[in-house]
C-alpha cells in the first residue's frame, strides 16, 4: 500500500456507481446527493446514485424517493429496520452495477468534488482508501479512531492511515465473490483485509473533512462499539482460518 498524490481526472467518461448509506439524514441527504449529481454531470460520467436508507425513522426515505422521482439515475434501497452500517454498505455494493463503485456517508462531511481526483488512480490500483485531513470530530472520537485503526491494522497486517474514512473508491469486480459478514462498523476493515489477502492493489489519498452541520452521528454509541469488537473477534478467527 502506498500514499499517492491525487491528480486531475483523465477527462474521458467514467462509468461509476455512487452510493450513500443513510440513517436519519433528512437534513443532509438532498444536499449531499445534489452535490454528487452536480459533480458527476460536470465530468460527463455514466453514473448511477444509490441511496441506502438503513431503516430511518425520520423523513430520509421520503426525501430520497422524491430525489429518485426527479432523476432516473437515482435509486433508493430501503431496509425496513435499522440493520447497521455494514449492512447498509453491503446493500450498496451488491446493488451497484457500474465498473467502479464509490461510497461516502450521507451526512455531508466530505466534499464530493474531491472524488474525481481519485479516478486516475484506478488505472493502477483496485481500491483507493482515503484518509481524513484534519478530522473535524471531537477529541475523543479522534483518539478512538486512531486507536481502532492501529488495532485492526496490526491484527490484519494492513497499512492504512484511517481505516473507517467514508470516502473510498473500488473496482466493483472485487465484490463479485467476496464474502462480507460484518453488519456493523467493522465492514471497512473486513473489506480491506479480505482484499489485501487476495493481492488487491490498495492506495491512499488525503481528503478534507468538514464538521457535521445537521443530524446526529451514531458511530460512537456504546452499542455500535460493542458490536464492532464482537465482529472483530469473529472476523479475526475467520481470516486466520481463511474462510
Amino acid at each position: 500500500m502506498t500514499d499517492t498524490s491525487c491528480d486531475s481526472p483523465a477527462g474521458r467518461p467514467v462509468s461509476i456507481s455512487v452510493f450513500f448509506p443513510c440513517y436519519n439524514e433528512q437534513a443532509n441527504i438532498a444536499r449531499t446527493v445534489g452535490r454528487a449529481v452536480e459533480v458527476l454531470e460536470g465530468i460527463r460520467a455514466d453514473y448511477e446514485i444509490i441511496v441506502v436508507d438503513d431503516g430511518s425513522t425520520d423523513d430520509t426515505a421520503r426525501i430520497a424517493d422524491d430525489l429518485a422521482r426527479g432523476n432516473s439515475r437515482i435509486r433508493v434501497v430501503r431496509h425496513p429496520s435499522n440493520r447497521g452500517y455494514g449492512a447498509a454498505l453491503i446493500s450498496g455494493f451488491r446493488t451497484a452495477t457500474r465498473p467502479l463503485v464509490f461510497y461516502t456517508d450521507g451526512d455531508g462531511q466530505f466534499d464530493f468534488g474531491e472524488m474525481p481526483a481519485l479516478l486516475p488512480l484506478m488505472q493502477e490500483y483496485d481500491i483507493v482508501s482515503c484518509y481524513r485531513i484534519d478530522r473535524k470530530d471531537n477529541f475523543i472520537r479522534r483518539i478512538n479512531g486512531w486507536a481502532w485503526t492501529q488495532l485492526v491494522c496490526r491484527l490484519f497486517a494492513l497499512r492504512v492511515r484511517d481505516i473507517d474514512c467514508a470516502f473510498k473508491l473500488y473496482k466493483r469486480s472485487i465484490f463479485d465473490d467476496m464474502v462480507m459478514a460484518s453488519s456493523g462498523a467493522l465492514i471497512d476493515t473486513e473489506i480491506l483485509a479480505r482484499a489485501a489477502r487476495r493481492g488487491c492493489r490498495i492506495t491512499q489519498c488525503g481528503v478534507h473533512h468538514y464538521p457535521r452541520t445537521a443530524g446526529a452521528s451514531t458511530g460512537a454509541s456504546p452499542r455500535v462499539i460493542i458490536r464492532a469488537f464482537r465482529e472483530l473477534f469473529q472476523l479475526y478467527g475467520r481470516i486466520r482460518s481463511q474462510n
